[in-house]
């Protein structure tokens, strides 16, 4: 347990994540996680020495398509995560949770809150199509009723349907989750052409993040700065052999 906690922490360490990008104005510069504080953590994954984590994105399991919905872990313990905001993450393949799902996910929550950890919330990760908005979001309203009030309720989002979503099931949305990650990468590279699905965001209702890949090419669009809804970036951490 110490050496996990250890690893974690090293893991987590994100340099102070800014609400302004902080990577270099080189065209399509790479995307250097000393410059952020806000990072995604997942098992397996050794961060680099020298981050000045603040905020951490934990996986904490997933709920797979196959077999009946149930919650598997990929974390062995809780570790004491001191002076980190701590968002746990759930992956899911599919919307039709039951309730030992639901009570297994908070239970995890407060296992992790009674450790010692500040818990910001439950991100969910589901990758949601631009036309299932509004049934993502009957899951979402109705895991926000069960959800305590003193946790927040986060979602990844699509480039596509945040840039092109209905801007009605988006209000909807923002009266539901505090705040949507917006992914800018697949894999292990930055998705072509996101400047184009940027522009389109000018009236996105919901705080956001932008999602970066550690190691991407990166150039902040110019909208970002100004945007009032952006909320700075988080950087999805990788070992040394998988950057780019």
């Amino acid at each position: 347990m110490a050496m996990l906690a250890s690893a974690m922490l090293s893991a987590c360490q994100q340099p102070a994540a800014p609400d302004s990008a902080e990577v270099t104005n080189d065209a399509k510069a790479t995307v250097n996680a000393r410059n952020y504080d806000a990072f995604y953590v997942w098992p397996g994954v050794r961060p680099a020495e020298g981050l000045r984590e603040k905020t951490l994105y934990l996986l904490d399991g997933e709920v797979r398509r196959n077999g009946p919905p149930q919650l598997v872990r990929l974390r062995m313990g809780v570790p004491r995560l001191p002076g980190r905001t701590v968002w746990l993450v759930v992956r899911t393949d599919r919307l039709d949770w039951d309730e030992r799902t639901y009570a297994t996910v908070l239970s995890d929550m407060a296992k992790w809150q009674e450790a010692g950890n500040a818990i910001a919330g439950l991100q969910i990760d589901f990758d949601a199509a631009t036309r299932g908005i509004d049934r993502y979001g009957e899951f979402l309203s109705d895991l926000r009723r069960r959800l305590p009030q003193r946790w927040r309720l986060s979602v990844t989002g699509l480039m596509d349907w945040s840039a092109h979503g209905d801007p009605k099931a988006l209000v909807k949305l923002s009266q539901t989750i505090d705040e949507v990650v917006v992914q800018t990468y697949q894999g292990r590279t930055t998705i072509p052409g996101y400047e184009a699905y940027f522009r389109r965001m000018e009236g996105f209702p919901i705080p956001f993040r932008v999602a970066l890949v550690e190691g991407g090419a990166w150039e902040a669009p110019a909208m970002l700065a100004r945007h009032p809804q952006f909320r700075g970036y988080v950087v999805f951490l990788l070992n040394a052999r998988d950057k780019p």
